[in-house]
């Protein structure tokens, strides 16, 4: 079960959660700064920062803040002895620093509804969140190119403009980082996140094979599609994960899903006058990657019948 989905369900319970994210981090570690996990008030966790070593500890503090309210951040120094330190023999010799924030129904949760909306989407975001300073901590907004920028807290305006015109530049230049800005309030820390889109892949072929490729790619946090022409497939295999699953001819794909929204397809019906007709429907569109299950010889044939649209696949 991924964080979109066990978010939805904790906000149903009304109860505040707390979101934890990365910073700063020095030398080897198991995550990088912008990445976050999602707490509940229960100290239930959906996703992981450390691989499991830290979590712990993150879900007791995570229960504190949940009552105060009051963000806290917290550094994990595993450059030293770690075994001394947490018994673990964790060996990632680096530095994480962590900011955990309350999140509560009275505003619907923001920012974490913003995020996961650039998630779903298909423009990369940056959300900014004032670490500490002029401005309140645990405050966020989340900025798009060329859309509104939603603001979740009370930033004052040279400061917020500041964010604006910083947030362009981190997603120009494609790498979360902490920035320090200064202006006539004061000094802020603030962080700002790389917020890219879940990647969208398309399975064409509902075989025995197309089973784990659906669930790997599901739980690997693709948002993933799958397609087939022959409804007994369909209604035999277990394709619970998949976001989307249709039962069409290949010949009636492009009609039916836009297949510009994905990011990869696999072709593998194991028929072969299916996969011709995904193939020609796939060759006119722009998609980085598209994979064709099958020996070479096979293959080839196919790739001879597409004619001149096959220069599109090369």
């Amino acid at each position: 079960m991924k964080i979109a989905e066990v978010f939805e369900q904790w906000r149903d319970s009304g109860e505040p959660m707390v979101l934890a994210t990365v910073y700063e981090t020095t030398g080897s570690t198991y995550s990088k700064t912008g990445a976050q996990m999602l707490i509940a008030a229960n100290g239930d966790f959906q996703g992981m920062l450390s691989g499991g070593c830290l979590e712990g500890d993150l879900a007791e503090r995570a229960k504190q803040v949940a009552e105060s309210g009051e963000p806290q951040t917290v550094t994990y120094d595993l450059s030293q002895d770690d075994e001394a330190l947490w018994g673990l023999g964790v060996g990632c010799d680096g530095v994480m620093k962590i900011f955990l924030q309350r999140l509560v129904p009275s505003n619907d949760y923001q920012p974490m509804p913003a995020l996961l909306d650039l998630w779903r989407g298909r423009t990369i975001g940056v959300s900014a969140t004032v670490l500490q300073g002029s401005a309140a901590p645990a405050s966020g907004m989340v900025r798009v190119a060329g859309d509104s920028v939603p603001v979740f807290c009370d930033l004052p305006d040279a400061l917020l403009d500041q964010v604006k015109h910083e947030s362009e530049q981190v997603r120009d230049g494609g790498r979360s980082l902490c920035k320090t800005l200064t202006n006539e309030d004061g000094t802020s820390t603030v962080l700002f996140a790389i917020v890219r889109p879940q990647l969208r892949i398309i399975v064409l072929g509902a075989g025995l094979d197309a089973e784990p490729v659906v669930r790997f790619a599901s739980e690997l946090g693709w948002r993933v599609d799958l397609s087939d022409h022959r409804p007994a497939y369909i209604e035999q295999g277990d394709f619970s994960t998949a976001a989307n699953v249709h039962c069409m001819p290949a010949e009636s794909l492009a009609q039916a899903v836009d297949l510009e929204q994905f990011d990869a397809a696999i072709v593998m019906s194991h028929h072969l006058v299916s996969d011709e007709q995904y193939l020609r429907q796939l060759a006119q569109v722009t998609m980085p990657y598209i994979g064709l299950l099958g020996p070479r010889h096979r293959r080839e044939r196919l790739v001879r019948n597409l004619g001149d649209l096959s220069a599109t696949l090369e």
